[in-house]
């Protein structure tokens, strides 16, 4: 072979080796919390959802959904410096939609319960789906944490999603048009801020519903976790978890967190009808902030890691769910498996079934009126 025609081959085959090595894909990405964005991109009810990544100055990291509004993962370092991911839920986007669950979701139109389904508005009464003992849960069975939210990432820290529920839907009257808006602070908090308007009157009640697991294992319980709610009353509910109507104090009860308290301590004190009616705590507590979003409305701390969870609202209270329906059934990211007591919620909101109990803070909304509700989840460690 002659020398130029040497040449030339070995640079056809040069050529054709970049090519192939152009071709190749490259490694995936993931985030701080093993996350793979292709997990999360796929179209949900005809629309496209994605995975959306928050980070801060200080290397804390949030991943959002835009399919119900979701708080994916939440990675905030305990004692030691170490990141631990502190909220329950999913590694893809197929087991949010086919698993029932509420995992960091957000909830409409009407956050916690409405009795019998049935509201009335300007003088006419709405019956909505009822999926709960009889009652309407959380906007009933296609709430929003099964809608997919239109999503926008103005910059790393922030994501803002906004979603048209429809006159009709769930039941509910007027086109109600929401917004809300995801940021992750430089102070580690998650900041969520909501905002709604309607062509038609209406009730709104818009919260999270994550499920917190401090510990950074949702393998553990949370019962030896110690929790704060500054509240001096509550509202108790009957045997179908609906709210009886009235207003009782704290005091000489289980229901009493004012001082720090471990979950489990007297979760089982099924003598007390309240804990027997709710299967653990899954009640709606009076805060006393009175809608000062600077008052700490509660906490919860996990001796394990030293991981301190601050809640603040302008709400005027917080529904504590203590997970006492996981049953062992559902496997999470890690391959956790999700147990009862395994979690906390806690749901910033008007009272449960507001819009049948006139004397309690309204969850009415009328057109040209701007309904807004804040919560802010701040994480601090404590050695």
């Amino acid at each position: 072979m002659r020398l130029n025609q040497l040449i030339l081959l070995l640079a056809i085959i040069a050529v054709a080796g970049c090519t192939n090595k152009q071709k190749e894909s490259p490694v995936e990405q993931t985030t701080l919390s093993g996350l793979k964005k292709s997990d999360f991109q796929t179209v949900v009810n005809g629309d496209s959802v994605d995975l959306y990544v928050l980070k801060n100055t200080n290397g804390i990291e949030v991943t959002v959904t835009n399919y119900g509004g979701r708080i994916v993962s939440v990675m905030v370092p305990d004692r030691d410096g170490k990141l631990q991911d502190v909220v329950l839920g999913f590694d893809n986007i197929e087991d949010y939609v086919n698993i029932n669950n509420n995992f960091g979701a957000t909830i409409g139109r009407y956050g916690n319960r409405i009795a019998h389904g049935k509201i009335t508005v300007d003088g006419v009464e709405y019956q909505l789906p009822q999926n709960n003992f009889g009652h309407t849960l959380h906007g009933g069975p296609e709430g929003f944490d099964r809608k997919v939210f239109d999503a926008v990432q103005p910059n790393d820290q922030s994501v803002v999603l906004t979603y048209l529920s429809k006159d009709g839907e769930a039941g509910f009257p007027g086109n109600l048009s929401v917004k809300v808006t995801m940021t992750l602070t430089d102070d580690n908090a998650i900041d969520l801020q909501y905002e709604a308007e309607t062509d038609k009157e209406t009730v709104v009640n818009l919260t999270n519903h994550s499920y917190f697991n401090l510990s950074g294992d949702a393998n553990n319980t949370i019962l030896n976790d110690l929790l704060t709610i500054n509240a001096d009353q509550y509202t108790p509910v009957d045997d179908t978890f609906m709210t009886t109507g009235k207003i009782e104090k704290v005091e000489g009860t289980p229901m009493d967190f004012r001082t720090p308290t471990a979950v489990g301590a007297r979760i089982d004190q099924y003598d007390f009808d309240q804990l027997k009616n709710g299967d653990g705590y899954d009640h709606n507590w009076v805060l006393n902030t009175n809608g000062d979003i600077s008052q700490v409305a509660a906490t919860v701390y996990s001796p394990a890691t030293g991981i301190q969870l601050e809640v603040y609202t302008i709400e005027p209270g917080v529904q504590v769910y203590t997970g006492n329906f996981l049953d062992g059934t559902v496997t999470g990211k890690y391959g956790a498996v999700y147990g009862k007591r395994n979690a906390i919620c806690l749901e910033t909101q008007k009272y449960p079934d507001s819009p049948n109990k006139p004397d309690w803070p309204s969850p009415y909304l009328n057109p040209g009126e701007k309904y807004t509700s804040r919560c802010i989840y701040k994480f601090t460690v404590q050695q």
